[in-house]
């Protein structure tokens, strides 16, 4: 745990937030050295944050101990030099006891994914998120996505309760995260809570998201394509909007199209795109299943090509 509160390490980074794959060795099995690189890596490329074991890390498919030593691993690499924070899912009662895990392994805070398969009425999600919240005293940002989608009036309970400090959405529905943004500064005036694009490649939609008071989103393509995702979140911070729509129409529309060409691969080709740049980190685990090879050759083409338009962009 460092000294600095984390939504204040947060309000206004100094880079994209990093959430880093989870490395696997030949026989499936966790290979936490090449996942030490990675981390570090990331962090000595400009990362602002280190999310470990969220969704791009596969959390679903790490055991209680492969996810703990990956925590510490992220924890011992960043060296605090940049916060670490750890996912956290399921049932109440396994949140509950990775959140208890992400402390013990010296994390900073948590994201807190939607619970397991049921759909919850919106007095159970506040009830489930503020006991993981209670169970720690690691900062809590909550996960709207899929089967956990939150009425405004239950933001800003969850923006009331101790330990929550903020809401990454995953959803899309900007109407809807419009009216969330107004009720929680409406309600609670003054309050500073943090709010995060966390849709698959948030770069595609950051613009809009900002226009509604969104700052903040996390980056996937930061895992294999650091110094675009720097340029992009550089150019973002400036209002050089130049290079953020060259960079959105050469390069992120592009991925996200190709994205969309196979279920789960939000999570392998990024994978896939991080083996790519010459760090073996295995393949997926299942139920996902890696990309086709044709696919996988199209993002090479993909990165070249916003290799060449930060480097243009560099050049003027």
């Amino acid at each position: 745990m460092t000294s600095a509160p984390l939504a204040a390490r947060l309000t206004v980074p100094s880079g994209p937030l990093f959430f880093p794959v989870t490395a696997y060795g030949p026989d499936g099995g966790l290979d936490l050295d090449v996942y030490r690189t990675h981390v570090r890596r990331g962090v000595e490329a400009g990362a602002a944050a280190v999310f470990a074991c969220c969704g791009t890390g596969e959390f679903h498919a790490l055991t209680p101990e492969e996810f703990a030593a990956c925590v510490r691993a992220a924890v011992e690499e960043s060296a605090g030099r940049v916060p670490v924070l750890a996912g956290a899912g399921y049932g109440t009662a396994l949140a509950v006891r990775y959140a208890r895990l992400a402390e013990q392994a010296g994390a900073d805070g948590l994201l807190a994914m939607p619970p397991y398969l049921v759909l919850a009425g919106q007095e159970g999600l506040v009830r489930h998120y503020r006991e993981v919240a209670a169970a720690t005293p690691l900062p809590v940002i909550v996960y709207q996505r899929d089967n956990a989608v939150f009425t405004p009036e239950s933001v800003v309970e969850l923006a009331r309760t101790d330990g929550v400090v903020g809401l990454k959405d995953g959803l899309g529905d900007l109407d809807l995260m419009q009216r969330i943004v107004s009720a929680v500064r409406t309600e609670l005036p003054g309050e500073e809570f943090l709010y995060f694009n966390g849709l698959p490649t948030a770069e595609q939609t950051q613009l809009s998201y900002r226009a509604l008071g969104v700052p903040l989103y996390s980056s996937a393509v930061f895992c294999f394509a650091p110094e675009i995702a720097v340029a992009f979140h550089r150019a973002l911070r400036e209002g050089d909007d130049t290079t953020v729509h060259r960079l959105l129409d050469g390069f992120y529309r592009p991925f996200v199209e190709l994205r969309a060409r196979g279920r789960g691969y939000a999570v392998a080709l990024v994978k896939a795109g991080v083996r790519l740049r010459g760090l073996d980190v295995g393949e997926v685990r299942t139920p996902l299943q890696e990309p086709a090879e044709e696919h996988v050759k199209q993002l090479v083409q993909i990165i070249e090509r916003g290799q060449v338009l930060v480097e243009e962009g560099a050049g003027r």
